[in-house]
């Protein structure tokens, strides 16, 4: 329901309009452009409106830009609604006040004593009075191209730890604070003049009715086309670029390059973005909207090509911001109260193992060892916990892989380094598979599709369901004659064997024919969450069953990843032990 409202002050042209839950005030034409700390004739307006009807929050709209006044702000001018409304009975003329300056009003009627004073306490303005009006009216701003929504105010009394700019041209400041500390980002956009503002708005719309064409040229287009000789065309057209193919402020946020997770809870309009920068997590002041969310959804439907809605509440996908490859993690409802999204950088998955060996994951010699164990075909499944490195250390093995080798990856949400490898004339076939009825084939599927795309090696993302019994299967009778290689959830090779012989049903007389079991694990180290290699067991096939046998562990020091028991299996019939000794070598030497 909208409800069209007139303001009385001559001095406001702001046009405001009542919805459900919402004030909406368009104040393009009001030279106070609906700035409600800093223009008492708006906020008379606003108040005014409030009279009829509390609300949410309220929204005013001027010369290209949104200020959404929520939570105190917005309590507080329903406060003064109500307040300007239920004075008007005893006191006209302090509720002529109360609408434009409704901390005065309160004031003066507490020291009066009588029911006036006692209606400041029963309508809520009492818990304003002790504020002002631009601290407590701040409202979150943003561009209306935007699908967020920034406070663009430093926090009260908080302490400035660090300043600096992004390569999109936001401003990043941290401040510290208890018990979480505040990174605050100020976009390109949100220092343009109100000409430039107004021209933002103007592509955006030429964009928005198709007046504009080009591909990934029509945000620079749409703003040529509009832009005076004088303005910053080249930062306008990033922002409406950002705004309308990118994932707006989040991209902001991903070309910092300490910043590795952004965090959008459930309800959006409720809830700051979080993020963690190296290695801390933050509050921001950035909130997405309802409807940048909803965009959002729809955008990660379409690349994913899987459903998103109440009937499949989930949704994995992935994205690229300030050229990073993000993990998209989404929920909506009914399982959650709104659609909520947590997004994660995932750079690592183009890491080849010398950046590995860099910075400080793999010991070098282990590296080595890993890279000819893969070179000569070994059957190796990487385990550790979410977050660990699994696929990070999968992405860098499969450079490992011989280049005359074909191989199929077989994944549910596209991590692996595919299109890198194709650059460099691998030839990688990837298969994509579901696990939410998306448009894709099962893993099972995926599995026997893969063994009839040609021999070579069998890379599968996670194992994790029935595609183990036949990913054992087609090594027992040699389909894949290249290696196999694999993320699993687990430990270790003990809960390795737990997790594939008695969750997933294969035998273990075929879970035998795994050589290696690598666990990888995060810890907080001195600069943050670092990751590290913890074992590399080899499989033994014995009289009882299956065994492990250490050849490397980080904590005990143990390292027999030269023993000749350890090379044994990666030789040729007539090869010598040696020969792969000196293989291991060689690669250690090439690596940093």
């Amino acid at each position: 329901m909208l409800d069209a409202l007139l303001p009385s002050d001559p001095d406001c042209a702001c046009e405001p309009t009542l919805e459900t839950d919402r004030l909406r005030i368009e104040s393009e034409p009001c030279p106070g452009a609906g700035r409600l700390a800093e223009e008492p004739a708006c906020r008379r307006t606003a108040i005014e409106a409030l009279e009829q009807r509390d609300v949410e929050t309220v929204h005013t709209r001027a010369n290209g830009f949104e200020r959404a006044y929520e939570d105190g702000a917005a309590d507080l001018l329903v406060a003064a609604g109500r307040f300007a409304d239920a004075v008007g009975f005893h006191d006209e003329a302090l509720a002529e006040r109360a609408r434009g300056d409704p901390l005065g009003a309160g004031r003066a009627a507490v020291g009066r004593g009588d029911a006036v004073a006692r209606l400041v306490a029963e309508t809520g303005v009492a818990a304003f009075l002790g504020s002002d009006y631009a601290t407590t009216l701040r409202p979150h701003v943003g561009p209306t191209v935007a699908r967020s929504r920034v406070a663009t105010r430093s926090p009260p009394g908080a302490t400035l730890r660090a300043r600096y700019e992004l390569d999109t041209g936001a401003v990043v400041r941290k401040y510290g604070g208890d018990p979480l500390g505040t990174y605050h980002i100020t976009p390109a956009e949100h220092r343009l003049d109100a000409a430039a503002t107004a021209t933002l708005a103007a592509a955006h719309r030429r964009l928005a009715r198709g007046a504009v064409t080009g591909g990934e040229r029509a945000p620079s287009r749409a703003v040529r086309s509009v832009a005076a000789d004088d303005q910053p065309v080249e930062t306008i057209a990033s922002a409406l670029s950002k705004h309308t193919r990118g994932l707006g402020v989040l991209d902001d946020c991903f070309a910092d390059p300490g910043v590795t997770d952004a965090f959008a809870t459930a309800p959006v309009s409720e809830n700051r973005l979080r993020v963690r920068c190296d290695g801390e997590t933050l509050r921001t002041n950035v909130r997405l909207t309802e409807e940048g969310v909803s965009a959002l959804a729809s955008r990660f439907r379409r690349s994913s090509g899987r459903a998103f809605s109440q009937a499949d509440p989930t949704l994995a996908a992935t994205a690229d911001a300030s050229g990073r490859r993000i993990r998209v993690a989404g929920v909506t409802d009914p399982v959650s109260t709104g659609t909520g999204f947590t997004f994660r950088a995932h750079d690592e998955s183009a890491f080849r193992l010398a950046d590995l060996v860099d910075n400080g994951t793999l010991p070098r010699r282990a590296a080595a060892f890993l890279a000819v164990a893969t070179a000569r075909g070994a059957a190796t499944l990487l385990a550790g916990a979410r977050g660990a490195g699994k696929t990070t250390l999968l992405g860098a093995l499969l450079w490992e892989i011989p280049p005359d080798v074909r191989t199929v990856a077989i994944e549910d949400t596209p991590e692996l380094p595919i299109a890198e490898l194709q650059a460099d004339e691998r030839d990688v076939q990837p298969l994509r598979v579901s696990t939410d009825g998306g448009a894709s084939i099962e893993a099972t599927d995926a599995l026997r599709t893969a063994l009839r795309l040609g021999d070579g090696a069998l890379v599968v993302g996670e194992v994790r369901g029935e595609e183990a019994q036949v990913l054992y299967e087609a090594m027992r009778v040699g389909a894949a004659d290249g290696s196999v290689l694999g993320t699993i959830h687990g430990g270790g090779g003990e809960s390795v064997r737990e997790r594939v012989v008695t969750d997933l049903g294969v035998p273990e007389s075929a879970f035998a024919d795994t050589d290696l079991v690598v666990t990888v694990e995060a810890y907080d180290g001195s600069e943050g969450r670092q990751r590290r290699l913890a074992t590399i067991e080899a499989v033994r096939r014995g009289e009882d069953g299956v065994d492990f046998e250490a050849l490397y562990d980080a904590d005990d020091g143990t390292d027999a990843l030269t023993d000749d028991d350890a090379l044994d299996s990666f030789r040729g019939p007539t090869e010598p032990v040696s020969d792969v000794r000196d293989a291991i070598e060689r690669r250690a030497r090439a690596l940093p």
